[in-house]
């Protein structure tokens, strides 16, 4: 089947629709499927549609100055990189890339602990970039998104690095005790091609690839009766013949399940916390109650974020959570930023305008990353 002509790319959907002729289906469809029915996925973007401006006049905007701070660092606006895994799967610059691509821009770049580059490559390329330290306009930021591991040693590590090669902020996402089901994900037996790997997480030891994760589970479950690769029967009506054909899951979710701690709870911020001088910023808050839990546990920061309709499908939109979370937290020391369906400026001023302090872009940021 011939692939639909690239288009001259004038907007995000022409990048994405460009990255859909190009991308491999493995990686594609891992990037833009979100959990099951895929109603949150949508609905991050419908209900930026929803909402309508009310406009003033005859303000003289002649001069706009759209540099912020988040955390008490000064970048150039308002509109910032969140973190997405994996982007060599778009582009084998990948998160080196991201990261030049922020430190020219002078925006805040989230790296993703499931990174194809390590933590130290991905902000040495972002420094490779001269910075006028003196002009105005703000400087390049680069924090880190942390998962908690049950082997909290391997938790710990991971933060020291961080801190060491100049990260300014830990972000812990909160909202993935189990990885979403991805039906994409499921159907091709998502995996991360053999040459590239969980970079942060590779000595000279130890390789963490995908195919890696998925053997190790599949020799584990083996013998058990509840085994989620089941057996299925695909029935070929051309030759009346059924096959036995095996059911996985996609390697992401079995390494979710292997590594990641489902018990963590508000005491594991406070842990966190208590072992780095970093500021905290917790991303995966969508509601009242939890913004408050989190002030109380002391984090600077919260990310309103459905981990762009990847996780659990029928949440809130998040721009629909934001007014919510921001009134939760009225009056106290944090700050707080959107994700999610943010795909124009009017979005972006619609965000800002309901009190989000600044906004992360993930899937444009990789629709663009994989434009030649």
């Amino acid at each position: 089947m011939s692939r639909l002509p690239q288009l001259v790319p004038i907007s995000i959907a022409d990048l994405e629709h460009n990255a859909h002729t190009t991308m491999a289906l493995n990686a594609l469809d891992y990037y833009r499927s979100g959990a099951n029915d895929m109603q949150t996925l949508k609905d991050n973007q419908d209900a930026y549609n929803r909402l309508r401006l009310r406009p003033r006049i005859l303000r003289d905007v002649s001069k706009v100055d759209t540099t912020t701070t988040l955390l008490g660092h000064t970048v150039a606006s308002p509109i910032c990189i969140a973190p997405t895994a994996m982007q060599r799967l778009a582009n084998d610059a990948g998160e080196k890339a991201t990261a030049r691509a922020a430190a020219k821009a002078k925006k805040c770049m989230i790296l993703s602990s499931w990174s194809t580059t390590s933590a130290e490559d991905t902000i040495a390329a972002g420094r490779e970039i001269p910075v006028d330290q003196s002009a105005s306009g703000g400087l390049p930021l680069f924090w880190f998104q942390l998962y908690v591991y049950k082997d909290r040693a391997v938790t710990e590590q991971l933060i020291r690095r961080v801190e060491k090669a100049g990260y300014k902020a830990l972000v812990i996402t909160v909202d993935t005790p189990f990885l979403g089901r991805r039906l994409a994900d499921v159907r091709n037996v998502f995996k991360l091609p053999g040459h590239m790997s969980m970079a942060n997480f590779e000595n000279k030891d130890s390789k963490v690839t995908m195919a890696t994760i998925l053997d190790h589970e599949d020799e584990k479950d083996s013998s058990s009766s509840s085994n989620q690769n089941a057996n299925v029967f695909n029935y070929d009506k051309k030759t009346g013949a059924t096959k036995k054909v095996v059911r996985q899951e996609s390697s992401l979710a079995a390494y979710v399940v292997s590594q990641i701690d489902p018990t963590l709870n508000w005491s594991d911020i406070a842990w966190v916390r208590s072992i780095t001088k970093l500021p905290v910023v917790v991303k995966g808050v969508l509601t009242a109650e939890d913004a408050k839990l989190a002030a109380d546990t002391g984090v600077e920061g919260i990310l309103v974020s459905n981990h762009g309709g990847r996780q659990l499908d029928g949440v809130l939109a998040t721009i629909d959570a934001l007014p919510e979370v921001l009134d939760a937290v009225k009056g106290r020391d944090v700050e707080v930023y959107i994700d999610g369906g943010v795909r124009k400026g009017t979005d972006v001023l619609k965000a800002l305008a309901l009190g989000a302090k600044a906004v992360f872009l993930g899937r444009p940021i990789l629709w663009g990353l994989a434009h030649d």
